[in-house]
Formats: structure tokens, sequence, C-alpha cells
């Protein structure tokens, strides 16, 4: 298929810039994948849809404050970095502003409030299709607790407005940090609904998907068969492959709660549908006739104009179908993007 085949009109308003509050009141858009068939709800309303039979499957990662402005050591200039993927444990591929500033060997301080002593120090070791490889001088929790107080979470390009409470960019259900941006389908979940759901005997489980930078990349080959896709870091542990597999051979029926926790499942499952435990990166590309192999249903958002997520969720339903429910969204003002309305796809 071809790139312009993904691509659709959305009006600027219709971008959300803030998130809806609570977060279980935004608008929910139900469709039947075979049929076509839509229905309009709040995202609550998904208590009326999942029962005893149904797994719910969350991403577990945390969003790390991942943009940090600092000062080249010896003329103290301003530079900004941004963490693209981490290689090792105080080694990240990063984005940086100005490139030209960052040469090889350079150093980077950075001060809490941009004044005091240096906290982090970071060392220009390479240089990478990214930006530039950087050695910081903490990692582990040292790392983690220094960027809690000098850095800031990474809201995506498209969001113009400050937000002022960086936890509505994080789901209710983190744990593991390293992430660059949020699995935002689950930014609809409270921690009540959660329970509403528990008490009605729906299963949930969590599995891991880091999302780097490379979400964010553009298609730029007109034959999307010629795309080359992103890595990104997935883990499955054994008690929760086991549990998924028997939940599976038992009919119940696996709902993935955006694309982050579809690309752990699919990756994982062999050609026989059955789910092993492991750590790797995958690049797994989902387009139009892909195989699907685990998933029953899915709970993801509006998804950007000629992005792979489009072209995955264009697999799991009709392509047509997925078109008839964007205009839809678009005729009735639902909200896109990041503090987005929700997609239910069953």
């Amino acid at each position: 298929m071809k790139l312009s085949d993904f691509n659709y009109e959305l009006p600027d308003e219709l971008i959300a810039q803030t998130p809806i509050s609570p977060r279980d009141h935004s608008r929910l858009l139900k469709l039947e994948k075979e049929t076509g068939h839509i229905e309009e709800a709040k995202f609550y309303n998904i208590l009326d849809e999942l029962w005893e039979n149904d797994v719910l499957v969350l991403n577990k990662t945390k969003v790390i404050n991942a943009r940090l402005h600092g000062y080249i050591e010896w003329n103290e200039k301003p530079v900004e970095i941004f963490l693209h993927k981490q290689l090792s444990n105080n080694t990240w591929d990063c984005l940086v502003y100005p490139g030209k500033k960052l040469k090889l060997g350079r150093k980077v301080e950075f001060k809490s409030n941009n004044s005091g002593p240096v906290m982090l120090i970071a060392e220009i070791k390479d240089i990478s299709e990214s930006g530039r490889i950087i050695e910081f001088s903490k990692w582990g929790i040292d790392f983690l607790e220094i960027i809690e107080r000098l850095w800031e979470i990474p809201l995506p390009p498209y969001i113009k407005e400050k937000l002022e409470n960086s936890s509505r960019y994080q789901t209710v259900f983190n744990e593991v940090s390293w992430s660059v941006a949020a699995p935002t389908a689950g930014l609809h979940f409270t921690p009540e609904l959660i329970e509403k759901l528990e008490k009605k005997w729906v299963k949930i489980e969590k599995v891991l998907l880091h999302v780097w930078l490379g979400t964010f990349k553009w298609v730029e080959t007109e034959n999307i068969i010629d795309h080359t896709m992103h890595h990104e870091y997935i883990e499955l542990d054994e008690g929760t492959a086991n549990k998924l597999n028997t939940y599976k051979s038992e009919w119940k029926r696996i709902i993935a709660v955006w694309t982050t926790s579809i690309r752990v499942l699919e990756s994982f499952s062999d050609d026989n549908g059955l789910l092993r435990h492991w750590n790797m990166e995958t690049n797994i590309f989902i387009y139009p006739w892909y195989t699907w192999k685990f998933i029953d249903a899915m709970i993801t958002n509006f998804h950007l104009p000629k992005s792979t997520l489009l072209m995955l969720i264009s697999s799991f339903a009709w392509k047509k179908n997925i078109d008839m429910a964007y205009q839809y969204a678009i005729d009735n003002k639902f909200r896109f993007f990041s503090f987005w309305d929700a997609l239910f796809i069953k």
C-alpha cells in the first residue's frame, strides 16, 4: 500500500492541548472491526464492555524527564539535550541542540535552577544518526533522582500549551522508568476504574515496552513496505506469559491497551499463538495483511496521519472501517493525539 493511503485532513482545533479531568471522562468511540458499526460513549463506559472472560493488558512503563537544559563547560553556552535511547548504564543516544556546539569530547554541566553546584556532567563520546552518543557522570538510581529534579517531561511538538501537572502525562499504573513518551491510551484509566474492573473479575496483566523517540519517526517511503521500523525495548516475564497463554487457551478475550502492549504481545507470540517470555528489542512493523497472532481487541486513540500506528490499527480492522471511524471522529469533534479521546476496536 502507499503512504498516501494513510493520510487524512485534521483541523488544528481538534489536536488536544490539555488532558481531560477526570481522566476517564474522555469520549470513547466503539468500533466493531468486522462490520464497521460505531457507537459513542464515555471512557468510563468501558465497564459495560468488559467482563470476567476478558483480559486487559497494560504497559507498565514510566516516562522519565528526558529533556534537559545545560551549559557547555568551558564557555557556559546554553544547549539542550533530549534522551533518545539508553545504550548502557550511563550512556545514551541523544538529540541535541544546537549540534554544532556539541563536538566530540565537549562536556555539558547541569545545575539546579541553572545555578549552584554542578549536579551532573555529560561528555560527548560520538556522533550518531540521532545526534550524539553521550556519557553521563551518574547512572542508576542516582541518575533518575537527578533528572527528576533537573529535567522536563518531554511533550510531543504538536502540544503547545505548558503542562502544569506532569503526572497527567503518566499512567496511574506506571512502574518501570525509561520511556520518553507515554503509552497514551493508558492515560484514560483511573485507580477507581481499574478497581471496578477487577471487581467484575476482569483479568489485568502488565507487560513492558519503553517508548523511545523512534515512535515519532516519520514514514518517508511512498511504498510503506520500504519503511525501516525503529527499535524499542520490550520485556515479558515468565509468570505473565504463562498466565496469558492460559487465558488464551481458555478462549478469554485478550484486549491490549495502546499499540505498545500490542507490539509486545505480537513480538513474543509464535506462529501458533503461544507467548514466550524474554527481554529484547523489537522492530516489528504491523501494517495491512499482517497475520495477527494473539490479541482479540484493542483500546487505542486517534493516531497521526501517515504514521505506523495508523497502519497498525488499519491492519487489525478493515481499513475502510478505520477510515469511516476517523471521519466520524472528525465530524463529531473528537480530541486527537496525546491528550485525545479513545477508540475501542473489538
